[in-house]
């Protein structure tokens, strides 16, 4: 994303709500983001950059375990509540294709569903500001149709053929073998893929509705249907699931990779 249009479409994407989805959408993640920088052993005097860190709250829980932290995201608006959350933290606007820092900088990388199969240059990026022997973890869904909680992300479904297409290239590394290829093709040793545990939660349908809404992927559904009727058709749909005195809850498949620089 080297030309700035794109940037701001990202922002556009998920940038709109920032607000929505760093208190809705994002504290779902705290399971997925404590999990792995539990299986890294990130601790003080770790030098930390965590690529599309969105609203930074990654950023923040690892923080909290003692490491010095990064971040780069293209949404300007979700940076704003990231420097926010981490005023100690080197968090910057800019494309994750060629990162701002130099080479051998950070013990550890982090991408929490941020790269893709269709991000390859984000990946020699990563490479190039690891040290010697530094980790890249990332994460990306598995099979998100058939896991139990994969009705949350039916609104998606309401984008233009073309747009859904595209999401289902962008998870493609989550399918046996292909996210540890496309680790080992960029210069990494993979280590075996690991399931990683990721469970949705709203309090009610309106609030699974605004905090979908503000997900990139829903910016393309409203652009097809408005966000009137997205925000309607969303609540409808989880009214079917709620449960007397429990939130909303679903699991949806999430895998992690871990990778040393070679």
């Amino acid at each position: 994303m080297t030309d700035r249009s794109q940037w701001e479409t990202v922002d556009e994407g998920w940038g709109r709500e920032a607000a929505d989805f760093a208190t809705l959408a994002e504290p779902s993640n705290c399971r997925e983001y404590a999990f792995i920088h539990h299986h890294l052993g990130i601790g003080g005097g770790d030098q930390v950059l965590d690529v599309a860190c969105g609203s930074g709250l990654a950023l923040e829980m690892a923080g909290a375990r003692g490491a010095s932290c990064a971040g780069i995201d293209a949404s300007a608006r979700l940076i704003a509540i990231a420097k926010d959350r981490n005023p100690g933290a080197d968090i910057r606007v800019g494309d994750m294709n060629d990162l701002p820092w130099d080479d051998n900088s950070f013990d550890v990388v982090t991408s929490f569903r941020g790269i893709w199969g269709t991000t390859p240059e984000a990946v020699d990026s990563i490479h190039r500001v690891l040290g010697p022997g530094g980790r890249f973890a990332m994460t990306i869904w598995g099979n998100v149709g058939k896991s139990p909680g994969g009705w949350m992300f039916t609104p998606f479904l309401w984008a233009e053929e073309e747009k859904v297409e595209n999401q289902a290239k962008m998870v493609s590394l989550g399918h046996p073998g292909v996210g540890e290829a496309f680790m080992a093709d960029h210069g990494f040793e993979p280590d075996e893929r690991f399931e990683v545990p990721f469970f949705m939660e709203y309090s009610d349908p309106e609030s699974f509705a605004r905090g979908l809404a503000a997900a990139g992927p829903a910016y393309e559904a409203i652009q097809k249907i408005g966000l009137d009727q997205f925000l309607e058709r969303a609540a409808e749909l989880a009214s079917g699931h709620v449960r007397e005195g429990l939130p909303l809850r679903g699991q949806i498949q999430l895998f992690g990779y871990v990778g040393t620089k070679l």
